[in-house]
């Protein structure tokens, strides 16, 4: 893996988690470390990436396939990665991404059922060996998500079944244990309050190892 001057953190978790609110805390918290932050999203992130997410997002279900849902996924990551996360970790920023390939690996590879070597080949093509220096993932029962708001019926994702999102969490924490070094695992049932006091924690930690 090229060395980059910044780091990579990513947030991952289904549905109502809480991944936006707490990459604003971290990206706050690393700020007043000094460290200069940019924080991102997938899809999206660039001008084709938020185009590919309006299309994944609020397509007509029968109109893509899973197989097309994952090239899409891995075409706006290429421009992501290569216009927006790799310049701003040369810069010497962090760089905080709400969601990357973990997401396609849980949402795709379990939830779509296409499984673990498919999603690896396009990782392989995309990415080679760039990975997150650290990844959280917040995690809470479908049960919980659903009693947090109202998914909306429109999203494709959002308007999944009960089933879907079982696979997709069963999904990540599969992947969680096999990446126990780089994922640390979050209960986002806790208050708000004790859900970034551990990722505090974590992060500092990460901070003193890497500093």
């Amino acid at each position: 893996m090229e060395k980059m001057s910044g780091l990579f953190i990513t947030i991952e978790g289904i549905e109502c988690v809480g991944k936006s609110t707490n990459a604003k805390f971290i990206s706050d918290l690393l700020n007043k470390k000094n460290i200069k932050t940019h924080v991102t999203r997938e899809p999206g992130g660039t001008s084709l990436g938020e185009k590919i997410r309006q299309i994944l997002l609020f397509e007509q279900n029968d109109s893509i396939s899973p197989l097309g849902e994952l090239l899409l996924l891995f075409a706006a990551r290429e421009k992501h990665i290569n216009e927006v996360i790799k310049p701003n970790l040369e810069q010497g920023k962090w760089v905080i991404s709400d969601r990357f390939t973990d997401a396609s690996f849980a949402y795709q590879g379990f939830g779509r059922g296409l499984g673990f070597d498919q999603v690896n080949q396009l990782k392989q093509i995309i990415q080679n060996d760039f990975d997150p220096d650290l990844t959280f993932l917040l995690d809470a029962p479908i049960d919980v998500i659903k009693s947090r708001r109202k998914l909306n019926p429109n999203d494709r994702f959002e308007s999944e079944d009960r089933e879907f999102f079982e696979r997709v969490r069963q999904g990540y924490l599969e992947l969680a244990s096999v990446f126990e070094d780089r994922v640390k695992i979050i209960d986002a049932t806790q208050p708000i309050e004790q859900v970034q006091s551990e990722i505090q924690s974590c992060l500092l930690d990460f901070i003193g190892k890497t500093s």
